[in-house]
């Protein structure tokens, strides 16, 4: 597995934990690290891509309170929660095409959540994708 898809799985769990902690990941780098041994290069991935999905919170909260209709964001559990935090930063602030950040964001509830997520986040991001994103951006 390639150092950005277990970066967004590491992010994803760092995430979930600051969430479920009431706290900032920051404050759980170190133990988180500890724990969960990788190479120095994913590492910095996970932890840059965690930091910088947390400092977006408001906007990629708000994204998935607009998207997920009929759920409040308290209300939705926390995998995919930070599954959809994590995309939603990558669909407004990177230039990756929407299929690959659509496609982790599934694959990742595949293995680490719900059987039903993988549908429900593939329909929230869809629908934003289908909604906000060109059509030529999504190739």
């Amino acid at each position: 597995m390639g150092k950005r898809s277990t970066g967004r799985k590491l992010a994803m769990q760092i995430l979930c934990q600051a969430d479920l902690r009431n706290t900032s990941p920051v404050e759980l780098l170190e133990t988180f690290w500890a724990a969960n041994p990788f190479n120095e290069s994913t590492q910095e991935w996970a932890t840059e891509l965690a930091s910088r999905t947390w400092s977006s919170l408001s906007e990629v909260d708000s994204l998935i309170t607009e998207y997920a209709i009929g759920w409040r964001i308290d209300r939705i559990n926390p995998i995919d929660k930070a599954v959809l935090r994590i995309a939603f930063y990558e669909l407004t602030h990177t230039d990756l095409s929407p299929n690959i950040v659509i496609n982790e964001a599934v694959e990742i509830c595949k293995k680490y959540s719900t059987d039903e997520s993988p549908r429900f986040v593939n329909g929230i991001l869809g629908n934003y994708a289908n909604e906000c994103l060109p059509a030529s951006s999504q190739d």
